[in-house]
């Protein structure tokens, strides 16, 4: 994976939430995360990285968990025509429904949408 496609996911979500500074980035040791392009964009904006553990991957629990809910939720048996399908279908899932709709049981049985609002200050 290349450190551009972090670093562009990271720009995304930032410039949408415009989350205050100290924001923590937890990732795996992957070098597109560990990298000197990836950490200078991180030290930028404000943002402190946490890396997991070498081979622990409870450190990363909850990415884990939403892994496997996006596969077993729309990737699995899907058939996608061309890359920039795959795209629109993971970007629709995550941001029309996933965060907007799925309740999920350590939110309360919320959504985080709907998380965010009730316990947002």
């Amino acid at each position: 994976m290349k450190d551009s496609l972090v670093i562009d996911a990271f720009l995304q979500g930032y410039n949408k939430e415009h989350p205050p500074t100290g924001l923590i980035i937890h990732t795996d040791q992957g070098s597109q995360y560990t990298g000197s392009n990836f950490q200078a964009i991180l030290k930028k904006y404000g943002a402190v990285s946490s890396v997991s553990r070498k081979g622990n991957p409870y450190d990363n629990a909850l990415m884990e968990s939403f892994y496997k809910t996006i596969k077993r939720e729309l990737i699995h048996g899907a058939k996608f025509t061309t890359p920039e399908q795959a795209r629109k279908e993971v970007f629709k899932y995550i941001e029309l429904y996933y965060n907007t709709k799925r309740m999920h049981s350590s939110l309360h049985y919320l959504s985080p949408i709907e998380y965010e609002k009730a316990y947002s200050s």
